[in-house]
């Protein structure tokens, strides 16, 4: 399966749904723990569009335990903090490996000074 990690059109940024694999193994044995590796993943597809985690306007996260939002809450606040993207989370069923807890996924713009 063909697909970009991150795909760039003018001045908007897509990040495709990201987990906690290192492509070798699942990092992190909590969703905060996951979702911190997450954020960095996503910190690096940014950079290699052109923008960073404060580009962020909106999130996307996919939860297999939504008891756990508060865990998550905390590692986006700590990646967040003063940028305030829109946020939707979502409780899911299971992610492609049961050992993933949370996927993310984002939306990014550029603006242009």
């Amino acid at each position: 399966m063909a697909y970009s990690r991150a795909v760039r059109v003018g001045n908007v940024i897509e990040v495709a749904g990201t987990t906690a694999s290192d492509g070798e193994k699942v990092v992190g044995k909590d969703v905060y723990e996951q979702a911190l590796f997450i954020f960095q993943k996503i910190g690096i597809a940014l950079e290699n569009a052109g923008a960073s985690l404060k580009d962020v306007v909106r999130t996307r996260m996919f939860i297999t335990d939504i008891s756990k939002w508060e865990d998550l809450g905390r590692a986006h606040r700590e990646t967040f903090q003063g940028i305030e993207p829109v946020t939707t989370l979502v409780e899911v069923s299971k992610l492609i490996d049961p050992e993933m807890l949370i996927e993310i996924e984002v939306t990014a713009i550029i603006v242009e000074s």
